[in-house]
């Protein structure tokens, strides 16, 4: 059986964190793979102004996009023969149940809650749901704070990964407004 990680979020932009959240999460459950998933309308940001999709990574699926839809179609594509784990950050795992069709990831999938390692362990997000904690060093970057950065022209180095402030630089992402 596959142990399949699902690594969904904005990544506006991608940032290194996001890599630590991944690869801690595939090393602490012996995932053999985790996908990285960009959200394309992600229907919980809609209050703000997000880089282009094709700019976030490319994307298959049009429309709003909703988490419970993406675990529904890998579980239909690899039935009993993947075990599938949704990988979440700590802020997200409190408002799972808030979610579109949150049953739909209680029961297709194990949810891993990836926190710092200076922050308290987030409580599970309700009765029964399978839940797997995974603890990462403290990273203090943000999207956030790199959409800041990015606006005022300040060094993204060592946040980021290179190909991520290329693509971010080269296409004139997250322009100053002020």
């Amino acid at each position: 059986m596959v142990r399949l990680g699902v690594f969904g979020g904005t990544f506006d932009p991608v940032h290194n964190g996001h890599l630590a959240a991944a690869v801690n999460a595939r090393r602490a459950l012996a995932l053999d793979r985790v996908l990285v998933v960009p959200a394309r309308e992600p229907w919980q940001k809609q209050d703000r102004e997000l880089a282009p999709a094709d700019a976030r990574m490319e994307l298959d699926r049009p429309g709003p996009t909703y988490t419970a839809d993406t675990i529904e179609e890998l579980h239909r594509q690899h039935g009993d023969k993947a075990e599938l784990f949704l990988v979440v950050g700590a802020d997200a795992a409190s408002d799972l149940a808030t979610w579109d069709r949150p049953d739909v990831m209680r029961d297709l999938a194990t949810i891993v809650i990836v926190s710092r390692a200076d922050i308290a362990q987030p409580e599970a997000p309700g009765a029964g749901w399978r839940v797997e904690h995974v603890r990462i060093p403290p990273l203090a970057i943000s999207s956030t704070d790199l959409r800041r950065r990015a606006a005022r022209g300040d060094p993204l180095d060592g946040l980021m990964p290179p190909a991520a402030i290329r693509c971010l630089r080269e296409r004139g992402l997250y322009p100053d407004r002020g």
